[in-house]
């Protein structure tokens, strides 16, 4: 007995729960707590009939078929998903067809049997998989359920039941279910992207909410959940429609994260150098049009080969993706930054005023990179100087000779040779004098060694 409680003391204390920040321990608790409190406490509240086992079975056997036809995009889903925003769940559409025509219990069962079938299925061969993370998305979604009962037991004609067929109840009926749908959805996104923010403390809100139209497909899959549940009632035998269509949309999914991925530098997490220079052009078009200013800023990184060559590629990768989320959290939501290839970044900033603001912008960056501490593999602690500097080019539209993206992403790359040849870990712009105070920014061990442009 004392072995097996041990044993059991010993896997629970192996959960990857408690490696997360605390902030979100205490979130997924508190909401799985939530979860099976409000489940149970709804369970009992209408009888159960044959009728409503025989209704349950023909979504159940539904949604197993759905899943297991759509589990390969699935799995090309869950592979390709950021953490950093919110999962479109399309299994709502068995769940809330279940919430409106069935009792609480086989609600909250087919919530549990949806995300079960899912898990076995699908997330569970995903490397790395969290089961954390899938138990706290179901416990969402039950937390939004038990309101989506609430709302629906409160208003509607004939609960839990198809909604009324025509007149004013229909109309009623359909608003009230509206409405359920509407308050399911909000309590599961909203908690799921305060578990992000909490995971993520410096994330911006346009990276959090950076899928937020693909929302529209889950309130479709609520709007599929609806016609299901008047078919289910209705004719049973034309619920393979809903399957089809299921099938549909999940690669309609898959199409848009597809698009979202050829955007995305897989090793940064910033917008490609094709995106960034199609909304670059967008952004100087928008510029000369309305007689605004545009600044662009070219960041390359520092001997970053001798970094690979000294403590090994992932160590250099691990680089790339602290000088990122530095980027990010310097830049405003308006500007965009991208991956310009190797060790170059390229920002650019709409609106930046004139330039000196571009170059308080600049040395910002700069400082931020100079302040990265990447702690190198241990067996190579010793090998060398891991210090990470920049150099940053700069460049500001509307200038003398500078009418397109190409000329200021020119002047922007001969400043960046300026910075590189005057020393490193400096700021130069196109056309202007490099200041007194370079000589101090340029005051790093690592700086002393021989310049070179190419490096």
């Amino acid at each position: 007995m004392h072995g097996l409680i041990r044993r059991a003391r010993n896997a629970v204390a192996g959960w990857a729960l408690w490696q997360a920040p605390a902030p979100v321990r205490v979130l997924v608790l508190i909401a799985c707590a939530v979860a099976v409190g409000t489940s149970v406490g709804t369970a009992f509240l209408f009888p159960v009939t044959g009728t409503d086992f025989y209704r349950f079975a023909v979504l159940a056997v539904c949604a197993v078929v759905a899943i297991e036809l759509t589990r390969h995009i699935d799995r090309r889903r869950v592979y390709g998903h950021s953490s950093s925003v919110a999962y479109i769940d399309t299994k709502a559409v068995w769940s809330f067809a279940a919430v409106i025509v069935l009792p609480p219990v086989f609600a909250t069962l087919m919530v549990v049997l949806t995300y079960l079938h899912s898990w076995t299925r699908v997330q569970h061969e995903r490397p790395g998989g969290l089961v954390y993370r899938w138990m706290f998305s179901g416990a969402t979604v039950l937390c939004g359920t038990q309101a989506a009962v609430a709302v629906l037991a409160l208003g509607m004609h004939d609960y839990p039941g198809a909604p009324a067929a025509s007149g004013i109840d229909g109309l009623t009926d359909l608003g009230i279910i509206t409405l359920a749908a509407t308050l399911r959805w909000a309590i599961n996104v909203a908690l799921i992207m305060v578990a992000i923010a909490l995971s993520k403390p410096n994330i911006q809100a346009r990276e959090l909410f950076s899928n937020f139209g693909e929302q529209m497909l889950e309130a479709g899959a609520m709007g599929l959940g609806l016609v299901a549940a008047a078919i289910v009632v209705a004719n049973p035998f034309v619920m393979p429609g809903i399957v089809i269509a299921m099938v549909a949309l999940h690669r309609g999914i898959l199409v848009n994260q597809y698009q979202q991925a050829s955007r995305t530098d897989a090793k940064t997490g910033l917008s490609t150098a094709g995106w960034w220079h199609d909304f670059a052009e967008q952004a100087l078009v928008r510029a000369r049009d309305h007689g605004a200013t545009l600044g662009l800023l070219i960041v390359d990184l520092d001997h970053f080969k001798r970094l690979n060559d000294t403590f090994g590629h992932p160590f250099g990768d691990r680089v790339l993706k602290a000088v990122a989320e530095e980027l990010i959290a310097e830049i405003r939501n308006e500007d965009a930054c991208g991956r310009w290839g190797g060790e170059e970044f390229v920002v650019v900033l709409p609106d930046v005023g004139d330039e000196r603001n571009l170059r308080n912008v600049a040395e910002r960056i700069r400082r931020r990179i100079q302040s990265i501490v990447v702690d190198p593999p241990a067996p190579l602690a010793g090998a060398g100087d891991s210090a990470v500097t920049a150099s940053i080019g700069g460049a500001i539209f509307p200038s003398a000779g500078m009418a397109s993206l190409d000329e200021l992403l020119l002047a922007a790359d001969t400043a960046l040779y300026a910075a590189k040849n005057g020393g490193r870990n400096t700021v130069r712009l196109s056309g202007a004098q490099a200041p007194a105070a370079d000589a101090e920014q340029r005051a790093l061990p690592q700086q002393a060694q021989p310049p070179s442009p190419n490096a």
